[in-house]
């Protein structure tokens, strides 16, 4: 039976439902080239503007990705499965393991492609109040990393330290040794025994689009991880903007 609604709709959503259907059905698989403009036009004798509605649809709805000068694809997923748990168990980083080692992402490596570290920077009213500290100029530690998979960006994360357990450590320098961070911490007597992680989802900002290469329609998650020791300070903000096609978060945990 013929839905009488859907003779109300706008033709281009009409398309952009029957396009869905199909890549749902797998009739357009992930990495399939979509019908381009021309093709729709015909099939469906509708303007060049309806055609590129349709398309647009599908391309906000995070289900397909235009290739400059190739069309339109149906959006492939291979996430990079981030494991929130076990990445930050001091038995992985204690053993000389980058945190970031424990996300899987099959075959394929997650590296990083940018990296900045400015020893003693104004900390700012929102790191101060988090980290403890007695005022907005105190200075922090700020690590700012960018992580690549696939020859894409997927991850750029900011790290806060208080500058003063920073300060003359390999925490200052690019390349912190085994373990990162947290083992580095640990052996300055500030190891970190507790974690907490703030989540949430929004639309991108233009900084935040270029720096990650974002299609167009794709949110980005919001991962902000305070590190405290065993007497409750607060030893690190990480601040990470994650490419939301890119990442499945997985937790695993007993009741």
């Amino acid at each position: 039976m013929t839905d009488p609604e859907s003779g109300r709709r706008p033709k281009y959503q009409r398309i952009a439902d029957e396009l869905r259907t199909a890549i749902q059905a797998g009739t357009f698989a992930p990495g399939d080239r979509l019908p381009g403009e021309n093709d729709l036009m015909s099939t469906y004798d509708v303007a060049r503007m309806t055609a590129r509605q349709a398309l647009s649809v599908l391309r906000n709805e995070g289900l397909a990705e235009a290739r400059k000068g190739a069309g339109v694809f149906v959006r492939s997923f291979r996430p990079l499965r981030r494991r929130g748990i076990p990445r930050l168990a001091q038995g992985h980083w204690g053993s000389g393991r980058s945190v970031w080692s424990a996300d899987v992402a099959e075959d394929r490596a997650l590296v990083v492609d940018r990296i900045e570290v400015t020893a003693a920077a104004p900390a700012g009213a929102r790191v101060a109040r988090i980290l403890g500290l007695d005022s907005p100029d105190d200075p922090v530690c700020v690590r700012s990393r960018r992580f690549v998979l696939d020859d894409r960006p997927v991850l750029f994360s900011v790290s806060y330290l208080p500058a003063a357990l920073a300060e003359g450590t390999a925490i200052t320098e690019p390349d912190t040794g085994p373990g990162g961070t947290y083992a580095r911490l640990a052996e300055l007597g500030h190891r970190p025994v507790h974690f907490r992680e703030e989540i949430r989802c929004r639309m991108p900002t233009a900084e935040e689009t270029a720096c990650l290469s974002l299609e167009f329609g794709t949110p980005v998650i919001l991962i902000g991880r305070t590190a405290l020791t065993e007497a409750g300070v607060a030893v690190e903000l990480n601040e990470m903007t994650l490419d939301s096609a890119s990442y499945v978060l997985e937790y695993d945990f007993d009741a």
